[in-house]
């Protein structure tokens, strides 16, 4: 049975509060408008309904009766507009002139109405609402009926397709780059350079080096499309820390050695186990050994120090920390060197062969496993980047 349909097995409260709602407009229609009310009408059982029912929404709603004055609303609506108050007319409390008219427009047609809105301060936010005029128990003119209001917050969808169409923007200038150069050094060896062996050799290195640029942008992009994939399924394989870090550490000696640069490890004689997925940490300490042997070389080091952590909690921590001794980090870069394409010199980073996704995969392993990275430097003192994982009581792999 239809609580607005008055014609039925009987009247809903959607009736009842219509016919008290009719009863207010008119007691108000003949009070003087020069003398203020001098008796205090209860609550009717109707409104403590649509107070309950409203409170329940989750996004900020607010009920006004045909004169625009406030019914009902919730905790988010008063969060958004402080100054509502029950029997007030919503305009006062109402900081948004095309919400006021969308009220307004929605009396006067009986229509809908959907507007966006935004604010800037303290944060920019951008919402929609949705005002919707209800006629309830009667037919024809003088019928009583209220006038819906939700809010919905458009803010994470604004920000999603904002990121969105940076990512789009930095993905697309990255491959560009490379492109770009192996297009040009194509048109010279088929032009000035035909004849040329020694220009013919060079230029071929260079368009090597950018290949090798572009298929490293591309697969770290579908690493990163895959972790995210799969953030929410934590691994279950029991994996040793200690084996990784060594196996990555002398995979890496090669480039070790070109920049005349000693690794030092300093781990337990027993497995460090953790559950979690073998091939997505050997990539995280690739990225993070390798980023300390190209950005610390200066340093002429980098120390790995494995251990293993109680916590309150009484859950033991696998710790990895590895430390640089180059040049550092300023400290207003720290906060966003998990971003994705964000670096804190773009000329050095591709210098060194990165894509800025490295410490951005890094971030992601790391939620999947949910893991944490703490990260410190000082300018002039190197940095050190220091993972943290729960450990794991199960038998070690062999």
């Amino acid at each position: 049975m239809s609580a607005i349909d008055d014609g039925g097995a009987g009247p809903g409260w959607l009736v009842r509060l219509s016919r008290f709602l009719r009863a207010r407009a008119e007691e108000r229609a003949a009070e003087p408008t020069d003398v203020p009310s001098s008796h205090t009408v209860s609550t009717p059982p109707e409104i403590v309904l649509l107070d309950a029912v409203v409170s329940g929404m989750p996004d900020p709603v607010a009920v006004l009766d045909q004169d625009g004055r406030v019914i009902a609303f919730n905790a988010q609506a008063s969060a958004l507009a402080p100054a509502l108050r029950r029997g007030e007319p919503a305009s006062i409390a109402l900081r948004m002139p095309e919400l006021v008219e969308a009220i307004r427009a929605a009396n006067l047609t009986g229509k809908a109405q959907r507007i966006e809105f935004s604010a800037r301060l303290p944060s920019p936010r951008w919402s929609e609402a949705f005002v919707a005029p209800i006629a309830l128990g009667a037919h024809g003119p003088g019928r009583a009926g209220v006038v819906v209001i939700t809010v919905h917050d458009l803010t994470p969808i604004r920000r999603a397709d904002d990121m969105r169409a940076d990512f789009v923007a930095n993905v697309s200038h990255e491959l560009r780059t490379p492109l770009a150069a192996i297009t040009g050094f194509i048109d010279t060896l088929q032009g000035p350079a035909r004849d040329d062996a020694a220009a013919r050799g060079r230029f071929l290195g260079i368009m090597q080096t950018q290949a090798w640029r572009m298929a490293r942008l591309i697969d770290d992009l579908l690493s990163l499309s895959r972790i995210e994939q799969r953030v929410h399924q934590r691994p279950d394989t029991p994996v040793d820390l200690v084996s990784i870090v060594r196996q990555v550490t002398d995979g890496l000696q090669t480039l070790a050695q070109d920049r005349d640069m000693e690794v030092e490890i300093t781990a337990p004689a027993t497995p460090l186990v953790v559950l979690g997925d073998r091939d997505e940490l050997t990539r995280l300490f690739e990225n993070l050994i390798e980023n300390g042997l190209k950005y610390g070389a200066s340093g002429k080091r980098i120390a790995i120090a494995c251990a293993a952590v109680g916590t309150p909690g009484g859950k033991g921590e696998a710790v990895v920390s590895v430390r640089d001794y180059g040049p550092g980090i300023a400290a207003e870069h720290l906060p966003r060197l998990t971003e994705r394409f964000y670096r804190v010199d773009v000329g050095e980073s591709r210098a060194q062969g990165g894509t800025g996704l490295g410490l951005a995969l890094v971030k992601h392993i790391l939620n999947r496993h949910q893991g944490r990275l703490t990260i410190d430097s000082k300018e002039g003192e190197g940095a050190t980047f220091t993972v943290r994982l729960q450990q794991s009581s199960a038998a070690a792999p062999r």
